[in-house]
């Protein structure tokens, strides 16, 4: 009996090894294709990503240079302008935190190193000074600002970071208006 009983297992072990072997590539190739759409997604996103990053750093720079209009700017007009940046980019600044956590995106707590020159450039600046070279900046950056979200707003590929950039597009269009409607009175 024993004799017998080792040829069939050692049959059987054939038979079935293979059905084995079988189901566990199956598994590593569903784990490898389930890894490769993750990735695909990450890159998907990650035009996603540097938006957000881009948008929250610009965002804080408004609210810094919005603050600093109220103390360095001599125009009223100018004052006004600076306090609505403060206040519209606040807004849309906590909007996306909020989007971004959702989405685990790390978004910056300061302005980044571009935006600080341009902070730092206008802290120098007072009065009349201040106005033209804030005003002058503030039109050439909402002009940017507009492009940028224009494009998310149009091919994003995160539906809310994509209705984010929608949402806030007509503001920053108003914002470039101001801008520049402030700029052709200072000629």
């Amino acid at each position: 009996m024993k004799k017998m009983l080792i040829p069939v297992l050692f049959i059987a072990s054939f038979t079935f090894a293979p059905a084995c072997n079988e189901n566990k590539s199956t598994d590593s190739t569903e784990v490898a294709e389930n890894m490769n759409e993750k990735k695909f997604e990450d890159e998907k996103m990650e035009d996603d990503r540097e938006f957000a990053i881009k948008a929250a750093s610009g965002g804080l720079m408004e609210v810094e240079l919005g603050n600093l209009a109220a103390t360095n700017a001599a125009s009223e007009e100018v004052k006004n302008f600076g306090n609505q940046m403060v206040t519209d980019h606040s807004k849309a600044n906590e909007e996306l935190k909020t989007i971004a956590a959702a989405k685990n995106i790390s978004l910056p707590g300061a302005p980044g190193e571009d935006q600080m020159k341009h902070i730092n450039d206008l802290k120098e600046k007072k009065g009349a000074d201040f106005d033209k070279a804030y005003i002058d900046f503030m039109v050439d950056d909402h002009k940017e600002d507009v492009e940028l979200y224009e494009k998310e707003a149009n091919n994003g590929k995160d539906a809310e970071i994509k209705s984010f950039a929608s949402g806030v597009l007509p503001t920053l269009k108003h914002h470039h208006e101001m801008a520049q409607g402030i700029k052709d009175k200072m000629k």
